[in-house]
């Protein structure tokens, strides 16, 4: 295996729909430009961790294709993983169908694989994107097992991205001591809401660790992904390009900079959402009327 002082093994953790795939495999792709040596371990059950790399739509998972073959056992590494932008190393270990087994086995079942077949040698950095909110004992895996060695939160400044970034950082607490897992920061992916910056730096505060870095929303990342590139490759002089490349420095100069979270209750949450002005008071007497009812009371 590769020398443990030098491989970062990272985590990207965040609620469904926040962009935690786009903003992991353009940042990866960034830090590839660093010269960096990358190994990104798809473990949602989409199989789309990879796609931008990849240029593809999804890549055959570690799941399928032992599905295919009979077992995991035979299975060669070379058959699972595949090559992408500026020769990132990508995997997707896949997941069962919908309704059916536990999709935190594949999670399980990829990294023991990856690690027997010598797939981290020579890799300064793995990362793991790992599906929503750490709810499940598969999911958590990375945590759990002392593989993820820094965690970093994708959110934005809407109110159940914080509550799910707030309930990552519990299960990071939860390992931290067991296994050494540390949170690297948060990365607010800009959704415009009112405050946004503000909030992002206050979670952060709560929490006992950084905001990593504020990516603003630009359209060229939607145009980038139609393509099934990153902005690194489809627009590398791009303002958005530069913040992934500025996300990058900062995270390749964060080793052993991690904290222990101080996760926070749901009403400190609303405490902090109500500082800053987020949610006002409701007036009880305008509850149940329509939106025309509204608007000619306004007017």
């Amino acid at each position: 295996m590769a020398d443990e002082k030098k491989l970062r093994q990272i985590a990207f953790y965040g609620k469904g729909g926040i962009g935690k795939s786009t903003t992991s495999q353009n940042t990866l792709a960034a830090l590839a430009d660093l010269g960096q040596k990358i190994l990104i371990v798809g473990c949602d059950p989409k199989a789309d961790s990879t796609r931008l790399i990849l240029h593809a739509k999804a890549q055959d998972t570690i799941l399928s294709l032992a599905a295919e073959a009979g077992s995991v056992e035979d299975l060669e590494l070379d058959e699972v993983m595949k090559v992408g932008y500026k020769d990132i190393r990508c995997v997707e270990s896949g997941g069962p169908e919908p309704g059916v087994g536990c999709a935190g086995r594949g999670v399980i079942t990829s990294i023991n694989f990856l690690e027997e077949e010598g797939a981290y040698d020579g890799a300064d950095y793995v990362s793991y994107d790992v599906l929503g909110d750490v709810v499940c004992g598969g999911f958590a895996m990375p945590i759990r097992e002392n593989k993820a060695q820094e965690i970093y939160i994708v959110m934005s400044g809407e109110m159940m991205a914080m509550y799910a970034a707030n309930n990552i950082a519990k299960g990071i607490l939860k390992y931290a001591n067991s296994g050494g897992v540390r949170l690297g920061g948060l990365i607010c992916n800009e959704r415009q809401t009112d405050k946004e910056l503000e909030l992002a730096e206050s979670l952060a505060k709560k929490l006992n660790t950084t905001l990593i870095h504020f990516i603003p929303r630009d359209n060229v990342v939607q145009h980038a992904e139609l393509r099934r590139m990153t902005v690194l490759e489809y627009a590398p002089d791009s303002k958005q390009a530069e913040e992934y490349r500025t996300l990058a420095r900062k995270i390749h100069a964060n080793a052993g900079k991690g904290t222990i979270p101080t996760p926070i209750t749901m009403d400190e949450l609303e405490e902090m959402l109500m500082e800053h002005g987020i949610m006002e008071a409701i007036d009880e007497s305008q509850i149940g009327k329509s939106a025309a009812e509204l608007a000619a009371a306004a007017a």
